[in-house]
């Protein structure tokens, strides 16, 4: 392998090669003027069914399922890849041009909010839900909720693009970051062999925000790296991916926003509950 010898100053000037690298730039701020649609509901949410992305529908759809009406919403896809992210209104809400965004138009001014974690702990605060109001148990919530935030690069920016999106397999990055993706399975492993779910014996925030990654990892769905990474080994984290995939709420969240895989499965915009009543569910292979 010939050695790469950074410059003394690092300048762009090609794109890197691989998947999804002709929406990568090392610069921010709109591409063009585009103006976001605005629905019925005071929620909006602008987004694509990626784990990031998953974990905010899921939410929604929990919330509404437990009888909180205010949670209804309209989710306008946001495809990506043809980079709708950089479009004007869409960076005015997210400067930083990524999925998910939310407009919450309930609040005397619009509140605006990006970052997939800062989204679910501003809804479960909001709706009083899927957030312990006890102090240590809280506490553990955000700690598995922010374990979730800093872990997952490793997964996705790290593992999952030099295993499955780089222009050529490299054999450093990828033993590196399996090796660190291995080490969080084994966290998440040995949580659950002591817990029903991530942070105790109630299903929160941190649940969804985490099984949108891990489980997909588990259940082969991100990478098809299940069997190089062995995760049928972690039997515990196996245990709670199918419990949470197996909830109506999940797999509703999952449908939400998606334009890629079986039709059946796909939602590529959500206005109503109605809006699902023509998706065959129980095909729906829980999760991802």
């Amino acid at each position: 392998m010939t050695e790469y010898t950074p410059p003394k100053v690092w300048t762009w000037d090609a794109e890197s090669g691989g998947k999804f690298a002709n929406i990568n730039r090392p610069i921010a701020g709109a591409t063009h003027d585009k103006e976001l649609p605005v629905g019925k509901h005071p929620l909006q949410l602008y987004s694509l069914a990626t784990p990031n992305g998953v974990k905010v529908t899921v939410l929604l759809e929990e919330l509404l399922a437990a009888g909180h009406t205010g949670a209804e919403y309209d989710a306008w896809l946001i495809n990506i890849g043809e980079g709708n992210q950089f479009g004007s209104d869409f960076v005015a809400i997210n400067p930083n041009s990524k999925i998910p965004a939310l407009m919450d138009h309930s609040t005397p001014t619009p509140t605006r909010l990006f970052e997939s974690g800062s989204i679910l702990l501003y809804l479960a605060e909001k709706f009083g839900a899927f957030m312990p109001t006890d102090p240590a148990k809280r506490a553990e919530t955000l700690n598995w909720l922010f374990w979730q935030m800093g872990s997952a690069p490793y997964l996705g920016g790290g593992f999952g693009h030099f295993y499955a999106y780089a222009p050529s397999k490299m054999e450093y990055p990828i033993n590196r970051f399996a090796m660190e993706v291995k080490r969080q399975l084994d966290v998440l492993d040995r949580q659950l062999a002591d817990n029903r779910f991530i942070a105790g014996d109630a299903y929160t925030i941190a649940d969804m925000a985490i099984w949108p990654w891990y489980g997909a990892l588990v259940n082969n769905a991100v990478y098809e790296a299940a069997e190089f990474l062995d995760t049928a080994s972690y039997k515990h984290m196996n245990r709670w991916t199918k419990e949470i995939g197996a909830r109506p709420a999940v797999k509703r969240g999952r449908m939400v926003n998606r334009s890629f895989g079986d039709p059946a499965s796909q939602l590529r915009e959500r206005h109503d509950a109605s809006d699902f009543e023509t998706k065959t569910q129980d095909k729906i292979e829980a999760p991802s």
